[in-house]
């Protein structure tokens, strides 16, 4: 097993490559790091740098809207699902003390027909910004895309079929979270800016972990910094991957720190894609994550019911 120091970068273009050697490589790599840390850097992962350059601007004027505007979008019967989420209002798992941060929420928009159409909550459109949820959702697709290509390689890995995970996903609950960690104006008194936590999904695709701030927890309990290369993003196991991997797969427990005291008056913007599947995916570990030496260790449960335990235990849903 590889003792990580720092997070691999892989190119997703090699994956994509006809040449099967290039391809096999990758999944090699991705999934030793994905056992061990959980995290990795991946560049040509879809996005245009003008892409990027518009969604950061359109995120960037949300949050610099009026509190009184933003509040307009922040509706509790959608559960922190969708739209905006103010700042205090999510903790992580175990905490008393709330995240520093405000987020929105773009998600999944299902055809009519789609017998999920009326599961998920509806998404919210900000009347302020007309490219705002345009930009979101061009952004959603694209990373979708990418998020399935990511699970295919690890189908690879574990030896399943290469399109096992892509009807499971396809139309899956996903959500594009815009982070703004406001600039810190008093002693945080024992707050951070997102406290220790693991995801819940399947994989995350997070833009902006190029700013400093970001620790994952290895399998051996060492903390290392995160910081993604200039054109890369991170992508990390979930909890709903780790599941269903009987823990081969790592979700990590990570955290965005607090900065020096001197940076305090700078904002932080991140961009999270959380992929989720399909509520009724089943998550009991596979058979072939499972032997005597790494016995069964999760109850059998489907991501919607996963979902619905985690949204409590962050304090969005009663």
């Amino acid at each position: 097993m590889n003792t990580f120091n720092k997070i691999p970068s892989l190119d997703l273009n090699d994956f994509k490559s006809k040449d099967l050697s290039k391809k096999l490589n990758f999944v090699k790599k991705l999934g030793e790091a994905y056992e061990e840390v959980g995290f990795l850097s991946l560049k040509n992962y879809g996005l245009s740098n003008n892409l990027e350059k518009e969604l950061y601007e359109e995120i960037e004027s949300f949050f610099n809207l009026p509190i009184e505007i933003k509040s307009k979008y922040e509706k509790p019967e959608l559960n922190g699902q969708r739209g905006y989420v103010s700042f205090g209002k999510e903790k992580a798992k175990g905490y008393k003390k709330s995240d520093l941060k405000e987020f929105w929420h773009f998600g999944q928009e299902l055809s009519k027909d789609d017998p999920l159409i009326h599961e998920y909550e509806p998404n919210v459109f900000c009347n302020e910004l007309p490219n705002f949820n345009k930009i979101g959702r061009k952004v959603f697709k694209k990373l979708e895309k990418t998020g399935i290509y990511i699970l295919q390689a690890l189908a690879m890995y574990l030896q399943l079929p290469n399109n096992y995970f892509d009807k499971k996903v396809n139309g899956g609950n996903s959500i594009l979270r815009a982070i703004h960690y406001p600039p810190i104006k008093t002693e945080p008194k024992g707050a951070v800016r997102a406290a220790a936590h693991g995801d819940i999904n399947l994989i995350t695709i997070l833009m902006g972990a190029s700013a400093a701030g970001l620790e994952v927890q290895t399998r051996s309990g060492k903390w290392i910094p995160v910081t993604a290369l200039p054109n890369q993003v991170v992508v990390n196991i979930g909890d709903m991957m780790s599941r269903l991997t009987n823990n081969k797969l790592h979700s990590s427990i990570h955290q965005v720190v607090n900065p020096p005291k001197k940076d305090w008056s700078k904002p932080r913007f991140s961009i999270p894609f959380f992929m989720h599947p399909r509520s009724e995916m089943s998550l009991n570990c596979l058979a072939c994550c499972i032997d005597e030496k790494n016995p069964k260790q999760f109850e059998d449960i489907t991501a919607g019911s996963f979902l619905e335990e985690r949204i409590k235990e962050l304090g969005l849903k009663k």
